[in-house]
């Protein structure tokens, strides 16, 4: 049985994510949007594939929360994301109003915690779950792309 919001459980979905946007020639971040310990939404980065900045994986799980629950408001919500969420990414789940954002890999250049983003004041954010899997895929990704250029 999975313990409500096993972030370890949730955070390996959100990997699986970071996964196909790898084999995708995207930058591998993934995420998943929980919801009574059921996952509702899934997103991974498309900003090539769609040829859009704003195509990011937290966005793209953001739209399909929304979708799944027929109303712009995430309250209750959980999302577990492998990178943590840019300035953009921050906003949209400051009015959103998502309860919980639990990040894997820190973003020190680019992460919403250095650049102190406001979130709504009743959501919680974590980070560090999986760090290790998802700052290697990250690389990779990197390390590859370096090597074809």
């Amino acid at each position: 049985m999975i313990e409500p919001f096993d972030d370890i459980y949730f955070m390996k979905r959100a990997l699986q994510e970071a996964e196909a946007a790898f084999e995708k020639g995207e930058v591998p971040v993934g995420a998943v949007v929980v919801i009574d310990n059921k996952i509702i939404a899934r997103g991974h980065n498309l900003t090539e594939t769609l040829n859009d900045v704003t195509a990011h994986a937290e966005m793209q799980a953001i739209t399909a929360a929304a979708n799944y629950l027929g109303g712009k408001y995430l309250m209750n919500c959980a999302l577990y994301v492998t990178l943590e969420p840019c300035q953009m990414c921050a906003g949209a789940l400051n009015w959103s109003q998502i309860s919980k954002i639990v990040f894997g890999a820190r973003d020190e250049q680019r992460g919403c915690i250095n650049l102190k983003t406001k979130l709504h004041p009743k959501t919680i954010i974590s980070g560090g779950v999986l760090q290790e899997e998802a700052s290697r895929l990250l690389k990779r990704f990197f390390v590859e792309r370096r090597n074809l250029n």
